[in-house]
């Protein structure tokens, strides 16, 4: 393993191919036989995210894991519907655009300007589909999204501190890595010292994506131009696309995908597990040796634990108990359907 010193983010691991390889064993040994049960999160594609969010330390990328595993089984953002949220966008607040950038990324197109709900619940419920939706569709050799965030009727009570705080607890600690670049569009002088407060619990590797254009900036509509399709791109954008938010036809493709997740899960796959056969497995991948540690969500009051996106079943479980390799005691409960459940308990 070799290291750099980079500006302003400490020192930077590149790791080889077998280094790499004998990090991701590391992990999936620490896990246990956790990794068996659930394998859909714990593919080498997968469990690599999560080291690269933790810069490869295995025991944080571990319990980063198991975290999300809990907030998976207990949330079920898979089985989240267009009906469960469609009101929640009929503003166009967030929506996946029908083009991809140059590089073959999704993009979600988010208008914090457009918020219609007052529910941070609803909001967090409408982001995870949101993001599951363009995972799902994401093009082969591709694992991340862009996101462009459009500050049209945009003002500091658009949007508050605590929704945004969760929303970046969700991507950085059950979404990591697959944030590829957040362009934030003409956003107005007032928003400068909102972002500084935003900062305070963005992972250095999360605000390092961001980049801020200006339309009047003939820098930066090069940063568009080098990225999209200017054809396809939104005039909004500074595109050529006049079309804007259509409601209606965002709502069939919805619901076309919410057939094609169905799909997916009878199949007994899941949108976790690389379809696309991405390998993460490069020959060197640089990483900040000092990232800092993800926002704690259990302390959040409102936070997306609540939600539940299908009522609990009536099946009946049995329970089995497994020990991972840290000690840690964590009893599988699996009902009739095979839906494996994860419970957190004291270690006796």
């Amino acid at each position: 393993m070799s290291s750099r010193r980079t500006r302003g983010s400490g020192v930077e691991k590149t790791l080889s191919l077998e280094e790499q390889k004998a990090k991701i064993a590391e992990v999936r040994k620490l896990l246990g036989p956790i990794a068996d049960k659930l394998p859909a999160l714990c593919l080498d594609a997968s469990i690599s995210r999560y080291l690269r969010a933790r810069a490869w330390n295995a025991k944080k990328a571990c319990k980063m894991v198991k975290d999300s595993l809990r907030w998976r089984l207990e949330n079920k953002p898979e089985n989240i519907r267009w009906e469960d949220i469609a009101q929640e966008a009929t503003t166009g607040k967030i929506y996946r655009s029908n083009y991809f950038d140059k590089y073959g990324r999704t993009v979600l197109v988010m208008r914090p300007g457009f918020q219609n709900s007052s529910s941070l619940v609803d909001q967090i419920k409408y982001l995870v589909y949101c993001m599951e939706n363009a995972i799902l569709n994401l093009t082969p050799g591709q694992e991340q999204m862009v996101w462009l965030i459009d500050f049209q009727q945009w003002n500091m009570s658009s949007i508050s501190v605590k929704a945004t705080r969760e929303t970046a607890n969700v991507l950085q600690n059950h979404y990591p890595e697959r944030l590829g670049l957040a362009i934030l569009y003409n956003p107005p002088k007032i928003f400068e010292s909102f972002y500084n407060i935003v900062k305070l619990f963005l992972e250095h590797k999360t605000y390092s994506k961001v980049k801020f254009v200006y339309s009047d900036d003939p820098e930066s509509q090069q940063i568009m131009e080098n990225l999209f399709d200017m054809d396809k791109l939104e005039s909004s954008f500074g595109g050529r696309n006049l079309n804007g938010f259509d409601y209606s036809e965002f709502s069939e493709r919805m619901k076309e995908d919410d057939v094609k997740m169905l799909d997916v899960i009878k199949s007994g796959r899941s949108i976790l597990i690389e379809t696309s056969m991405v390998s993460l497995l490069q020959q060197s991948m640089s990483l900040t040796s000092d990232a800092s540690e993800g926002f704690n969500s259990s302390s959040e009051e409102d936070g997306f634990q609540s939600l539940k996106a299908t009522e609990e079943s009536s099946d009946e479980k049995t329970e089995t108990q497994v020990v991972c390799e840290d000690g840690e005691t964590l009893p599988i409960i699996i009902t009739d359907d095979q839906t494996d459940k994860i419970e957190k308990s004291e270690t006796t």
